[in-house]
């Protein structure tokens, strides 16, 4: 993430408080796992799913801010990468 958005997740976080930030991460997922149930029951709301995942992406980069997991996120999304691209036989 770039110094400007850094800066300003981590005044997020100090003005919210640790806890609170990470119940809003359940809570802006469970928002979009009701979108995505919305989704299946046939109504047309993609852009609420869009907007809903910009939520759970913006509160999960201050979780990794909070937990100071930033490289650990990373390095485990490189390995599953690489695993899902040899299970599925791409070179």
């Amino acid at each position: 993430m770039d110094s400007k958005t850094k800066l300003i997740f981590e005044q997020a976080i100090r003005t919210y408080g640790k806890e609170s930030q990470m119940k809003m991460v359940l809570e802006e997922v469970a928002e979009l796992q009701k979108e995505i149930c919305k989704l299946w029951r046939g109504r047309d709301n993609v852009q609420a799913i869009a907007e809903e995942v910009a939520d759970v992406e913006i509160m999960l980069d201050q979780l990794k801010l909070i937990l100071d997991i930033e490289e650990d996120v990373q390095r485990f999304r490189e390995k599953k990468i690489t695993r899902l691209k040899e299970r599925l036989g791409i070179e």
